[in-house]
């Protein structure tokens, strides 16, 4: 049985190819992905024209035909996350809209058609003069132009304006200036499947083009630049002249029912103005083959923008040319020399006597000259590829093949491709940084095309490990990518545009507080943003990032790992961390909806006690809105920190009954031990990273003995760690009183409060029993004087009361729960650590606040 038959057994027997998971090859191969925001092309298909900071006009509800002028925050294909202009920097009230279904409009459109303008209920307060407030917002102000938001193309990007049967014109890359038509068969993420018209049925004349390529243009485009309309020679001779007139003339009559909107090619890189002349000599890479640099010459200059080149050959008994037409900006074009001062073999023209070429003897030998360096692009630099870094890539030899490719060498703005799942193999490929032939890892997933595997990648499903899931459906990776859930909840309202999907970008806000436990000098090394693309690759490539840029990267793997009772039901993705030579594997659970990634991105921050702000599709430019550059690691962890929760107010003398419950809380803890795997020791490819002299304490973290444990042991450590911490950094974490800067960001009203007494704890009669919630009881040390009775209070009254004390940074909580005085009034201690998911020690300095208030409340008001 040969290896055809084989196959074809297996496939009719049912049995499934393990598919390839670009995770686990990354870590085989001790390899990262190439950045996305590195491919601009990718970036550019994903856009629809809206930008953040355009002006719209937008319905008011409730109300009927009433509006107000809203402002992009941000864009994530086709939805839209607003701000109502007088609401300033404050984001509570944000909200996403749908464009092709939400009431939007250009600004000026309800003084056009008779519409009221109307300030929301939210900011009445804060607008006196409404006509001076508009005429101050959209000074200078840019409207989202009203193409976008009317007719049929409203609210599409490139992926869904291209669709198959439409119609562009692809200009000639080998012999004239002119231009056939060619129909779009498919559209892969803007990556399109073209064949000339006139040829039904010739497969083999088929192109690929991402729909930037500077020689694709929508049609009228030879006519309005003076080119002719005419098939390129290599199809020209299937046909006679009066045919193609035939299909030329039919065409004209159905150019209205597959026209491509003209705006769609708007990002399209532009074609400069050159300065080459006939037979000037240059070095080339000819890009049917792009594995080598050949000397090659200037033939022919069309005009001021397209010139043609022809890769040298001296073979007097050659028989055909490779030549192709160039731009100023073309790639794979370099002057002379340009191969030796980077250290790069030229291959000498076919022919050329000998192997050692020398440019100055073969000008000579030719007659010619070279191509002056002002006739050349300066190079990108500024790119973000390096070396063994990893992306997907189309195969020059056979275009509808992409493959998993590893960069082996980079060159000013060239990369050197190894492709490794090639069905044969080939020599490194040469390709430009902005080439539109490479892609991000997880693109071809995306978008639901066929990654060829490596040849050399192993698949062996033994070798994975087992990782526990929480009871409940989880979606698989094809289906988030395809917006269907698995079978067991298959439903039809799960089918959804492409846009539901995708995310944003995600900015690193390099400035924002880092928190205690990522190292801010490894996060101002990462890339200032990651996206936009799928939600689910985009976010599992921040987490990474982020897991990467900790002080123990195992810490932060634990800090977001899936919890039991998830709130996002989105889907749960494989992550891990090396740290003092050994691997650690957690499920952490990511949104696979744009609609949430802005509150996942905040609520990730919170679980790492960093800023809020610190990454999110929002750029935080100057200032952070959260006003984080007040805090340090060791003001924050020493009020607000995790690991300082267990030991305030706990007497020295319950050591016993607080160990007691430690011990039960591991034992509990152990039933999902296997979310947090410990991979046994990979000395080979292990990365401590942990530098020298690290504060890795600053977080509280386990002392690096605690490292040295077993799978068990490190499934409950994040419940007992600290346990053995000395007596004496209690007491001295207990003793310890702000400075006299704290004391006035805290405010006037507790100036006094390292004089009051700590905070008494009442516990039941048994000693082994721990204590709960309900069995502790706050004592009031000292007295408040309110100035309004706080059953009045608003939200804003009561975050401003918590920003005049030592809880200041829990107001932000306040304010995303709407929390006002009437409900202040009725928050305990249990109901405080269960509903705002507060440590003990937190909720207790928060709770003693709450009481002086209501305290004050039965003095002042109760009568």
């Amino acid at each position: 049985m040969n290896g055809e038959q084989q196959h074809e057994t297996d496939a009719s027997s049912g049995v499934e190819e393990p598919e390839f998971n670009w995770d686990e090859y990354l870590e085989d191969t001790g390899a990262i992905s190439a950045p996305h925001g590195s491919f601009k092309h990718v970036d550019t298909s994903l856009q629809n024209g809206f930008s953040p900071g355009m002006k719209l006009e937008v319905a008011v509800k409730p109300g009927p035909d009433t509006y107000w002028i809203a402002t992009i925050i941000t864009t994530c294909g086709q939805l839209l996350l607003l701000r109502y202009d007088g609401y300033g920097e404050d984001r509570k009230a944000d909200f996403w809209c749908d464009i092709m279904t939400a009431d939007l409009h250009p600004v000026g459109w309800c003084e056009q058609n008779k519409k009221t303008l109307k300030v929301p209920e939210g900011i009445k307060d804060k607008i006196s003069n409404q006509v001076e407030f508009l005429q101050q917002t959209l000074k200078g102000a840019c409207s989202a132009p009203a193409s976008l938001l009317e007719g049929l193309h409203r609210g599409k990007n490139p992926l869904d304006l291209i669709a198959p049967g439409s119609r562009l014109e692809c200009q000639h890359t080998q012999d004239t200036l002119g231009a056939w038509i060619v129909t779009v068969l498919e559209n892969i993420g803007g990556r399109l499947k073209l064949r000339y018209e006139g040829l039904e049925n010739l497969e083999q004349y088929d192109l690929w083009m991402f729909y930037l390529d500077p020689f694709l243009h929508p049609m009228g485009w030879a006519t309005q630049h003076g080119y002719v309309l005419e098939p390129p020679l290599a199809i020209n001779h299937l046909k006679t002249e009066v045919e193609w007139q035939e299909i030329l003339a039919k065409i004209k009559e159905e150019e209205e029912e597959s026209l491509v909107p003209t705006d769609l090619f708007k990002d399209k890189p532009i074609v400069g103005t050159h300065s080459f002349s006939m037979n000037m000599k240059l070095e080339a890479i000819d890009p049917k083959a792009p594995f080598i640099i050949s000397p090659a010459t200037v033939t022919k200059v069309f005009d001021d923008k397209y010139f043609m080149i022809e890769i040298d050959d001296l073979r007097p008994e050659r028989t055909t040319t490779r030549s192709y037409i160039c731009h100023f900006n073309s790639p794979g074009v370099f002057p002379v020399q340009w191969s030796l001062k980077n250290g790069l073999h030229l291959s000498p023209p076919p022919g050329y006597p000998g192997q050692d070429f020398d440019w100055a003897d073969y000008l000579k030998q030719c007659g010619a000259e070279a191509a002056p360096q002002s006739c050349f692009p300066s190079l990108n630099s500024d790119h973000g590829f390096k070396e063994i870094m990893k992306l997907e890539a189309v195969n020059p030899e056979d275009p509808e093949e992409i493959c998993v490719a590893a960069i082996t060498k980079v060159k000013g703005s060239y990369l050197w491709l190894q492709l490794e799942s090639s069905k044969l193999p080939i020599p490194d490929c040469i390709v430009s940084v902005d080439s539109m032939n490479i892609f991000p890892v997880g693109w071809c997933e995306t978008n639901g095309y066929q990654l060829r595997p490596p040849r050399r990648a192993v698949v062996n499903k033994e070798k994975k490990i087992a990782v526990v899931q929480p009871e409940k459906q989880i979606l698989s990776s094809r289906a988030v990518h395809e917006g269907l859930k698995t079978q067991e909840l298959n439903s039809p309202d799960t089918v959804v545009t492409n846009g539901k999907y995708y995310c944003p970008k995600i900015y690193f806000n390099h400035r924002c507080f880092s928190g205690p436990y990522l190292n801010k000098g490894r996060i101002a090394e990462l890339p200032q943003s990651v996206g936009p693309g799928n939600c689910v690759l985009v976010l599992k490539e921040v987490l990474s990032l982020l897991i990467n840029a900790a002080y123990k990267p195992s810490r932060v793997l634990r800090e977001i790992q899936l919890e039991e009772e998830t709130a996002w039901h989105g889907y749960g993705e494989t992550l891990k961390a090396k740290y003092k030579g050994k691997s650690y594997r957690a499920t952490v659970e990511v949104v696979r909806t744009a609609d949430r990634v802005t509150e996942f991105c905040r609520q990730t921050c919170i679980k790492l006690e960093c800023c809020p702000n610190l990454f999110g599709p929002q750029m935080v430019l100057d200032k952070c809105s959260e006003n984080c550059s007040v805090l340090t690691k060791t003001k924050y962890t020493h009020y607000y920190g995790k690991r300082k929760t267990k030991k305030i107010g706990r007497p020295p003398s319950i050591h016993s009954s607080i160990d007691a419950s430690m011990k039960k809380a591991s034992r509990k803890r152990k039933k999902r031990k296997n979310l947090f795997v410990h991979k046994k020791k990979r000395s080979s490819t292990s990365v401590d990273n942990s530098p020298a002299g690290s504060p890795q304490g600053s977080g509280g973290e386990e002392d690096d003995d605690q490292d040295e444990v077993d799978e068990e042991s490190l499934s409950e450590d994040s419940t007992s760690e600290h346990q053995d911490e000395s007596e004496a950094s209690e007491k001295k974490s207990l003793s310890s009183s702000p400075t006299q800067s704290e004391r006035s960001h805290f405010g006037a009203q507790d100036r006094d409060r390292q004089k009051r007494k700590l905070r008494t704890f009442s516990f039941s009669d048994d000693e082994n029993k721990p204590p709960s919630p309900k069995e502790i009881k706050i004592e009031v040390g000292e007295k408040l004087q309110l100035d309004s009775n706080p059953l009045g209070w608003s939200v804003a009254d009561v975050v401003r009361f918590l920003k005049s004390t030592d809880c200041a940074p829990l107001a932000r909580i306040f304010l995303d729960q709407e929390i006002d005085g009437q409900a202040l009034l009725l928050l305990t201690l249990p109901t405080v650590q269960e509903c705002m998911d507060l440590k003990l020690g937190p909720a207790i300095k928060l709770c003693h606040h709450i009481e002086r208030v209501k305290f004050a409340f039965y003095q002042q008001f109760a009568n």
